[in-house]
């Protein structure tokens, strides 16, 4: 785990030392409605450890958040009438993530809700193969590199 970067309003939260509105929760982790949310019943599942990002996030423990999110998505979309499910994770500030303390979103959707994640992004042009092949050969061979540690570099 990496030393925390500053406050935590999660940490707060999970302490008991804000207000906020818990779904479910057990020894590795709480889900709450997010205070912001997309739609109504957009949860948060967040873990009691602090962790920023999900590089961070030990095996087990994320694991367990997916577990847990797996088990709240049928019941928050029934909850809030969803027929739908966005599930999202934003990993680090350049990737919008703004709390920097892991979660993941659950967000109920609805058909003409005005919400919208475009995949495939509509401003990204088509790679030749070339560059794709590349690109997979490079994330293989790191992957394969004795001297690296998670996709890092050591050192």
């Amino acid at each position: 785990m990496k030393p925390s970067t500053g406050h935590c309003i999660f940490c707060d939260l999970i302490r008991g030392a804000a207000e906020v509105s818990i779904c479910y929760e057990d020894a590795t982790a709480i889900a709450f409605l997010d205070i912001q949310p997309v739609n109504p019943g957009h949860v948060l599942v967040v873990p009691r450890e602090h962790y920023e990002v999900l590089q961070d996030i030990p095996g087990d423990v994320g694991a367990h958040l997916y577990q847990a999110a797996v088990k709240l998505i049928p019941v928050v979309q029934t909850a809030a009438g969803a027929t739908d499910m966005n599930i999202v994770v934003n990993s680090g500030a350049a990737a919008g993530q703004n709390v920097m303390h892991y979660h993941i979103h659950l967000i109920p959707r609805k058909a003409g809700d005005g919400f919208d994640v475009p995949l495939p992004f509509p401003g990204s042009p088509m790679p030749h193969r070339q560059q794709l092949d590349a690109m997979a050969a490079r994330i293989g061979g790191m992957l394969r590199d004795p001297l690296r540690s998670g996709g890092k570099k050591n050192g």
